[in-house]
């Protein structure tokens, strides 16, 4: 036993050669992956022989290209060299949609943090004229009194509900009021929800585009609860310059408890196109 134990490599040997973990290497063993040369019964250690180390070479080859581990066995109990082309060609596309995916994360990302960067750097109960950029919408027609964030996330799941994927991101829900109810002077329920789609974003239900154009603005520090006596706010500016409301509002709360907890960094934003 001597003899044969010297032509072997203890498991934490083998581990430092590789580059692994000696718990790695015992849960290939569990699996059946990569089993041991030879298992002591007395002791339960574990050697490996060279002649295995060409194996152990393909199994991080592999890991490393990110195949999974019942493919890898699949092939180490049949090796071909056409088995382990189409393997490739599998993995290569895998990671093709993968790095697609990781992609639009990434832009979603940036998305978010200049939205964060606008929002902590908005200038307060000021009304401005703004040139809205075209945007790509999904809604629903639905009248509520939302008191938090909260309260709208019944109607977002409808939204929601038909979709592979989530398409909900935080900072791009809003509330809307018909240019009816606008003009008319009342703001005490909402119309509708909307979510604002990322050009990146893949919304399979019907949407609505708004067209690039001129509306009036304001931020505050609060959330939709507080909005009513700014629509007052910029209705009169409206009326004083003299514009007419053009569409229903967009009501966007870019800071809200989806982010902080500190309502002191609230900040909502209102948006009423007008011509």
């Amino acid at each position: 036993m001597e003899s044969k134990h010297s032509e072997l490599f203890f498991i934490g040997d083998v581990a430092k050669m590789f580059h692994i973990s000696a718990g790695i290497l015992r849960y290939y063993d569990r699996t059946g992956l990569l089993r041991p040369e030879y298992t002591d019964p007395e002791t339960g250690y574990r050697y490996y022989s060279t002649r295995q180390f060409e194996c152990l070479n393909t199994i991080r080859y592999l890991r490393a290209l990110d195949m999974p581990l019942e493919e890898i066995a699949g092939f180490l109990n049949n090796r071909d060299t056409g088995r382990i082309r189409n393997m490739l060609l599998r993995q290569k596309e895998y990671l093709r949609q993968k790095q697609e995916e990781l992609n639009l994360i990434e832009k979603k990302i940036e998305n978010r943090l200049s939205q964060i960067d606008d929002a902590l750097h908005s200038e307060l109960d000021v009304i401005r004229e703004i040139t809205a950029p075209a945007r790509r919408i999904a809604f629903v027609k639905q009248t509520l009194k939302p008191e938090t964030y909260l309260d709208l996330e019944q109607s977002l799941r409808l939204l929601d509900q038909s979709e592979k994927d989530t398409v909900i991101f935080l900072g791009k829900v809003g509330v809307g009021i018909t240019e009816e109810h606008l003009s008319a002077g009342r703001f005490e329920q909402y119309d509708m929800v909307f979510v604002i789609l990322d050009e990146e974003d893949r919304f399979q239900g019907s949407t609505t585009a708004l067209p690039e154009g001129t509306c009036v603005s304001i931020r505050f520090q609060g959330e939709h609860r507080q909005a009513a006596g700014y629509y007052e706010k910029l209705l009169d500016y409206i009326k004083q310059k003299p514009y007419t409301v053009s569409g229903f509002s967009r009501e966007v709360t870019m800071i809200d408890y989806g982010l902080t907890n500190d309502t002191s960094k609230f900040v909502t934003e209102i948006q009423i196109p007008v011509k």
